[in-house]
């Protein structure tokens, strides 16, 4: 079993009340109470704070880490030591104590002797790196069942880069007994999440984000709920988002929210990969070199979309003809053996959330005109969809050489952004970030381009509403949201990664109902 351990930022009574409380409703399969943010540290607080948590039934996990390891506090490590041997004897389930501390004077045998009295209490074994990875974990792995093979080892790190994940989870894979690995700071998320998936024996969530006790710390409701925590086993298939930024993606919502409707044994997480091809690159062949991760699959968006192409395309893989001929997939599935194969759902599900508002035919837009702002990898699957069907492209954007280059590889029209007053258009799609969350008060146009017998589409989705959209609904435009158009590509990709229809009505419900209450 894999506890999900709900760490707490001890500061007095009724605070530890309300905590343990939330902790328990909220699902939480243990409890860390973290000592070292004590304001008093001593005996008679340890050992009330301890009959409390418990009372909860839950395991309770007693720590009070060093300074240099996280902790918040600069005790000595006598005090610290005498806090931890005190948890143990008020009842604490597992005591944690940094390694180097525990090397430290007679730290160990005083550690030793206080649990053979308490059989019923393990130790955890802890090193913690803040500035990044260890440079060698396996040996810091080693060197901890070196000094007491019957402790649980537990090894965290800041994770820089999500490809620094992957040193975690060969880790844990190698572990032949009881470890605790995961990687801290943002990057580090899906170590935290698929703890369960590689048999860690715990992984950390906070209450909520104030409570944190380190960089990345997941909250409780957001891993039960969102990631769907109860139905994560070691069988569980991996898909996810790839992208920079990809925190306000809903791809996850969406999927997790069908995978439990209809029962499959999946689980859909964001992945940042941060910077350019290289690093795309080397994320997907970290994955494709370890398929005990059971990694099925990938949605992908910005910026990644091309290299995601050329990467299936390299290895002689299988890209479907609408990517080629787009430039650009937006998913990446993984089959037997490793063979990737790429496809771009994007085109297909922006020409049916359009044609849908206008109860039309796709072959209805031949000839009809449409503005395109912006030449990136939206813009340019909306304009190859477009042009196939006839439609009488002008692509606007605010580098005018990349809007040339676009509008000449789909026999399309070029004009700067200069022009747009006035234009003569029946569509204007938005295909930049312009209006995404955070930047809400943005537009890629003045609110006086628009006009009453035009249809706008914005392929922004967050917020649901952007000032692109209210402009033109002002102006008696008729519009159509990003999460239209983000829905309809979303459920191809689902067909694509498990071979099963998705249930329509879960995925739009679960994307409207997360886009109105944020």
């Amino acid at each position: 079993m894999t506890y999900l351990a709900v760490s707490i930022p001890l500061k007095d009574q009724k605070q530890l009340r309300s905590a343990l409380k939330s902790a328990k409703t909220g699902g939480a399969e243990a409890v860390e109470l973290r000592l070292d943010f004590l304001q008093k540290p001593d005996a008679g607080t340890v050992r009330s704070l301890l009959a409390r948590a418990c009372d909860t039934g839950l395991p309770v996990i007693a720590t009070c880490r060093d300074r240099s390891e996280g902790g918040a506090a600069d005790w000595p490590l006598q005090t610290r030591l005498n806090l931890l041997i005190e948890a143990l004897q008020a009842g604490a389930n597992f005591i944690d104590c940094e390694l180097a501390s525990f090397k430290t004077s007679d730290t160990a045998e005083k550690i030793l002797q206080a649990l053979s009295s308490h059989p019923h209490a393990r130790l955890i074994l802890s090193a913690h790196s803040l500035a990044g990875p260890f440079e060698n974990p396996a040996a810091i792995y080693d060197d901890i069942i070196a000094a007491c093979p019957q402790a649980i080892p537990k090894i965290v790190y800041t994770a820089n880069h999500i490809n620094d994940c992957f040193t975690a989870f060969d880790l844990l894979k190698r572990a032949e007994n009881p470890a605790i690995i995961f990687c801290m700071g943002a990057a580090g998320l899906i170590t935290r999440i698929l703890a369960k998936k590689f048999n860690s024996f715990l992984t950390f969530a906070s209450l909520d984000d104030d409570q944190a006790t380190a960089p990345g710390q997941i909250t409780l409701a957001e891993i039960k709920q969102r990631f769907d925590w109860d139905r994560i086993s070691p069988q569980t298939e991996v898909f996810g988002v790839i992208g920079d930024p990809v925190a306000h993606s809903l791809s996850p919502d969406l999927f997790n929210a069908c995978f439990e409707k209809q029962n499959i044994n999946a689980l859909f997480l964001p992945f940042h990969v941060q910077g350019d091809r290289s690093r795309f690159n080397d994320f997907m062949d970290n994955v494709l070199k370890r398929p005990s991760l059971t990694f099925g699959g990938f949605s992908v968006t910005m910026p990644h979309k091309t290299a995601a192409l050329d990467y299936a395309g390299r290895g002689g893989d299988f890209v479907e003809n609408p990517a080629a001929a787009i430039g650009a997939a937006n998913t990446l599935k993984i089959g037997y053996s490793g063979i990737l194969s790429a496809y771009n759902t994007d085109c297909a599900g922006a020409i049916e959330a359009l044609t849908e508002l206008l109860a039309i035919q796709p072959h209805e837009l031949h000839k009809m005109k449409v503005a395109i702002l912006g030449a990136g990898g939206v813009a340019r699957a909306i304009t190859a969809g477009l042009a196939e069907l006839g439609a009488d492209i002008t692509i606007y954007n605010r580098t005018f050489t990349k809007a040339q280059a676009l509008a000449g590889e789909f026999h399309a029209k070029a004009a700067p952004l200069t022009d747009l007053p006035g234009i003569d258009a029946q569509i204007i799609i938005n295909c930049t970030r312009l209006g995404m969350h955070p930047d809400v008060e943005s537009s890629p146009v003045s609110a006086d381009v628009f006009t009453a017998d035009m249809t706008a589409f914005d392929t922004v989705y967050v917020p649901l509403n952007t000032k692109f959209l209210n402009d033109a609904r002002a102006a008696g435009a008729r519009t159509v949201c990003g999460a239209e158009m983000f829905i309809r590509q979303a459920l191809a990709q689902f067909r694509i990664f498990v071979g099963q229809d998705p249930d329509p009505d879960t995925a739009r419900k679960t994307v409207y109902d997360r886009l109105q209450n944020r």
